[in-house]
């Protein structure tokens, strides 16, 4: 029984260094001939929260592959439910994705922060745009899972004015809603997204109800 668990832990290692290498060349092909450069920092060394951001496109999927890919990183990636149906449920969590039902948000963050310890060192995508169709707000639960969670926030990125992708730096959020926000903002200034005309400006309802404005 012993042989039979350290056979099956041997196959598994091999088929998933297998898979690594077979990632890796296929983003060192993607990065060869895309218009895209990687300008990126290292892959955290620990689990982080990785901010997809600006999402105004369905190519930034494929981005976050590529950066992933290319950077050896683990990743996982929220779903609505809807998208791990029949055929495409395989395919789906084999590219890191976790389904969340968007219709019941309360449980959204409980659900993904138990998951996280399950997992090991990755990062977790989030798009907390929450749509590529415009909005005044950006969507809390990043920042409630990083908290929660006690994860740092990586900030991953998509600029077309630069034709530049890749992670930024990664901050520990300090629980001060506005000058966390306010560091956010600072680094997506300057970030453009693939379609600039979709992107929303970093800000959390919760800044305006903290500084005592209407919600």
């Amino acid at each position: 029984m012993v042989r039979d668990l350290a056979a099956v832990r041997t196959q598994n290692g091999a088929a998933s260094y297998a898979g690594e290498v077979i990632r890796r060349s296929i983003a060192r092909l993607y990065w060869a001939f895309s218009r895209w450069r990687l300008v990126s920092e290292p892959a955290p060394a620990r689990p982080t929260v990785v901010l997809g951001v600006p999402h105004t496109s369905n190519w930034d999927f494929v981005l976050m592959l590529a950066i992933a890919w290319r950077l050896g990183m683990k990743i996982r990636w929220l779903g609505k439910a809807s998208l791990f149906r029949g055929w495409r449920s395989p395919v789906m969590h084999a590219l890191g994705g976790i389904p969340v039902d968007r219709a019941d948000a309360s449980r959204v963050v409980s659900e993904v922060v138990a998951r996280i310890g399950e997992d090991g060192t990755f990062g977790l995508v989030v798009t907390p745009e929450g749509t590529r169709t415009g909005g005044a707000y950006w969507k809390s639960g990043f920042y409630r899972i990083a908290r929660d969670a006690g994860l740092g926030v990586t900030f991953g990125y998509v600029d077309r004015t630069t034709m530049t992708t890749g992670l930024g730096p990664t901050i520990e959020l300090t629980g001060d809603v506005g000058a966390d926000m306010h560091t956010i903002r600072a680094f997506y200034a300057d970030k453009s997204g693939l379609r600039p005309e979709r992107r929303i400006e970093p800000r959390l309802r919760e800044e305006q109800l903290d500084e005592g404005g209407a919600p």
